[in-house]
């Protein structure tokens, strides 16, 4: 057999192992977002027009909320942010609109303690997938009646479960470790 020929067979057996080696690789890469992500992937696949983009779009955001200076709360504000979960909670019997509307800034104020950025709602719903991609469609459901109440189309019932979804968030901001915490 000529030189070239074993040349040739050489250069396409590297190549098979390349594109075998790289599939390899975006399986992993997918698998762990999945892992990492939860539903949260699930949703940010079907909204995205390929599944490439949604895996950019989600490692994009990890990448973000690793440079963010998160910190757990310390144990007096978890005590006070409870206080004030109570008299929402409580305000919801006379109040059900102003309930919600301090609900939605608790929540924020406790995102703003623990390092969040709160520029945008986009934004923090996105920074919160990373780590709470379990109830970060609790937030954005309640978030969603929030509006829908600012333009006077949400009742009672959808007020309650308003409060409901944020109550699910506020518990795991104000209860839950920071990943930094338990390495600790």
């Amino acid at each position: 057999m000529p030189g070239w020929l074993w040349v040739v067979i050489v250069i396409a057996a590297l190549i098979i192992i390349g594109a075998i080696a790289a599939t390899a690789l975006r399986a992993r890469r997918s698998r762990e977002l999945q892992g990492r992500f939860g539903p949260e992937y699930d949703r940010v696949a079907a909204d995205a027009p390929s599944k490439r983009q949604a895996e950019a779009e989600l490692k994009a955001r990890a990448d973000r909320h690793d440079e963010l200076d998160l910190r757990p709360l310390d144990p007096r504000d978890r005590d006070q942010y409870r206080g004030r979960w109570q008299d929402v909670q409580a305000k919801f019997v006379d109040d059900p609109d102003g309930a919600v509307q301090d609900a939605d800034g608790l929540i924020q104020d406790v995102m703003r303690r623990r390092g969040y950025p709160v520029d945008d709602f986009d934004t923090r719903a996105a920074d919160l997938s990373v780590d709470h991609p379990d109830v970060v469609e609790n937030y954005r459901a309640a978030h969603g009646i929030a509006v829908a109440r600012e333009r006077g189309k949400a009742g009672t019932d959808e007020l309650r479960h308003a409060i409901q979804h944020y109550r699910a968030l506020f518990e795991v901001l104000v209860e839950q470790t920071d990943r930094a915490e338990a390495r600790s």
